[in-house]
């Protein structure tokens, strides 16, 4: 019986020493457990714009928050189109239409869609507290498919604008508008493409680089918001695709550093002040890039280059595949085409280009239509609308050919004033009244104090003799 307790007092004893021994050679670990820290939202009103994000805007999957932010901005617009004309009854015509808006100033600055209010006589708009105003239209850029109107009033929630070039393909993006007169709705989805052209804006000017998402935009959708998660607008909701004229899982909106710039002019000119390159560019294909031997197929090819142009005075020619514009990759066109749309005449800007395998960077002053770095106002364009004609200076070479000084008339609109004089485009002026002109703002000024009858004299290349057109200005 000893001897058992003995061996049972020794196991013990052997077992206790095994545990110091281990515990003195490997001392126990220490074990956190750490908690799952909540997500953390920014301030609407203390938003940063120009802050570069890594998915901060992203990183919510709640949208409540983003979505009581905006709601308050985005308003209902209605329009009245009475056009003056009778039904079979004799019963005066008129028609509607509505869509949506948002408000980008507390002083009552309103983005939409051109095509919300075009060709409308009236402007209703409804905010989200039910409050109503007649609106005003202050500009349309139907190339950008975007308009500005405004209502007096003071103290209206706006919406910061966020940054559409950081906007990243799969993030996060909250669509509010007023589908089908359904006011304030809001969809989510995630960005599909960037960059995205859909042919479905005119004009040569137009530009098409859509921000693509697959938030479900409606009839009434039309010019509202598309924020990210933390409220800040980086879109305009503008078109969609679809065969059964309802949402079909893409829409497309007009990314807001565009935008930024389109109702800034609007504001403080009445029109778009467009910044003219002056060449005529091809998408990049891959034949092309194996002609060229580049390294991917991406950038825009020059294929012609305007005369006097920016451009020209640059020095680009055929052959410069254009890559970048400011720091800003342009891999495509409509990315070409939205960077230049943010810059007016005068502006320079510096393109960076491969030219014979080499890259290298060219610094370039954009131009207006009218090939002057002159920006272009309202009136001007009033003016030259109302009489049926558009003008430009002539370049330094047409100058050295002809040797005279005057402004080209580059198109004549049909059943205009002008029209009926059966002057032809191509025709150059070069006096107004028997004044000399050798700018398009000096004729413009000189027809803004004239009244009555004036005379154009000038000449046509090719042609021998001057020839006169007279017309009424009133």
């Amino acid at each position: 019986m000893k001897q058992y307790l003995l061996i049972a007092i020794s196991s013990l004893l052997s077992a206790v020493l095994a545990v110091l021994v281990y515990r003195y050679i490997d001392p126990p670990k220490e074990v956190i457990i750490r908690e799952t820290v909540a997500a953390r939202y920014t301030n609407f009103d203390q938003m940063d714009v120009s802050k570069q994000r890594l998915f901060l805007s992203a990183s919510p999957t709640d949208f409540s928050s983003a979505a009581e932010a905006v709601i308050p901005a985005v308003v209902n617009i209605k329009t009245i189109q009475g056009g003056g004309g009778f039904d079979l009854w004799g019963s005066a015509s008129v028609g509607s239409a509505s869509g949506s808006g948002v408000i980008i100033s507390d002083d009552g600055y309103i983005v939409t869609n051109n095509h919300v209010i075009e060709d409308s006589d009236e402007i209703e708009v409804t905010l989200n507290d039910k409050r109503e105003y007649r609106a005003e239209l202050i500009g349309t850029d139907p190339s950008t498919d975007l308009a500005l109107i405004k209502v007096n009033a003071k103290d209206l929630p706006s919406l910061e604008f966020g940054n559409s070039d950081s906007l990243r393909v799969g993030e996060w993006v909250l669509a509010i508008g007023n589908p089908f007169n359904l006011e304030s709705t809001v969809t989510s989805g995630i960005v599909s493409a960037k960059g995205r052209s859909i042919d479905i804006l005119e004009g040569q000017d137009r530009i098409e680089s859509f921000i693509q998402t697959d938030a479900a935009v409606n009839p009434g959708n039309s010019g509202g918001a598309l924020v990210n998660t933390n409220g800040e607008l980086i879109g305009i909701n503008t078109a969609i695709i679809t065969r059964s004229g309802r949402y079909e899982g893409y829409s497309f909106a007009v990314p807001i550093n565009l935008v930024r710039k389109v109702v800034r002019d609007l504001r403080d000119y009445g029109v778009v002040q467009r910044g003219i390159l002056g060449v005529f560019i091809d998408e990049m294909t891959n034949e092309m890039a194996k002609r060229l031997n580049l390294d991917a197929v991406e950038g825009v090819y020059i294929n012609r280059v305007t005369p006097d142009s920016g451009a020209d005075d640059a020095g680009l020619t055929k052959g410069d595949v254009i890559i970048g514009i400011n720091g800003v990759k342009t891999k495509t066109l409509p990315e070409m085409q939205e960077q230049l749309g943010r810059y007016r005449p005068g502006n320079a800007i510096k393109i960076e280009i491969i030219r014979d395998g080499n890259r290298q960077d060219v610094e370039v002053i954009l131009k207006n239509k009218s090939n002057s770095t002159a920006l272009v106002t309202a009136k001007n364009e009033d003016i030259l609308l109302d009489l049926g004609f558009e003008l430009r200076e002539l370049t330094r070479e047409e100058q050295r050919r002809l040797d005279v000084d005057g402004v080209k008339v580059i198109s004549i609109y049909r059943g205009s004033r002008v029209e009926r004089t059966n002057m032809d485009p191509g025709f150059v002026i070069t006096k107004i009244d028997n004044r000399p002109i050798d700018e398009v703002e000096d004729l413009v000024n000189y027809l803004e104090r004239a009244s009555g009858k004036i005379m154009l004299e000038g000449i046509y290349e090719g042609y021998s003799g001057e020839y006169y057109y007279a017309f009424p200005l009133d």
